[in-house]
């Protein structure tokens, strides 16, 4: 910056990037990563428009944990096996058991993944004409 105080992107920011990208993965919100930086928030999105490399750190981080919740996701919606270890008198017992497809996650995947079939609100469109009539027969008081 000329004649200005030097941006905290050299010293706060740029030498952080794959602990930003670790931040991102373990779900901390770009507001959580500003306070870890002592970063202000319109810094720090004036330095997403001015330094590529730093959305790329944002952008990759982020995208590993999004696909680890849809995956997760999925696996909940579906229903899954899992083994248990039962400690007993004469030591470990496995067993398998199944986690039953939950209805929340279905519902949730539907809406989003098919919106027009799945949405709560339908859009219906009528057309022609609906043969309403009005009659009014009602005598009035006098």
């Amino acid at each position: 910056m000329a004649g200005g105080r030097p941006s905290k992107y050299d010293s706060h920011v740029q030498p952080k990037l794959l602990l930003i990208e670790a931040w991102c993965r373990d779900g901390l919100t770009e507001a959580q990563i500003c306070a870890n930086l002592d970063v202000n928030t319109t810094s720090w999105c004036e330095y997403k428009k001015q330094y590529p490399e730093l959305v790329d750190a944002l952008k990759k981080g982020k995208e590993v944990i999004d696909i680890m919740v849809e995956n997760a996701l999925l696996k909940a919606a579906l229903g899954y096996q899992y083994e248990e270890t039962k400690e007993t008198e004469d030591g470990f017992e496995r067993s398998t058991k199944m986690a039953h497809p939950n209805t929340t996650a279905l519902i949730f995947w539907l809406k989003n993944r098919k919106p027009k079939e799945w949405r709560d609100k339908q859009e219906l469109e009528h057309s022609g004409d609906v043969g309403v009539q009005i009659i009014n027969d009602i005598p009035r008081p006098k």
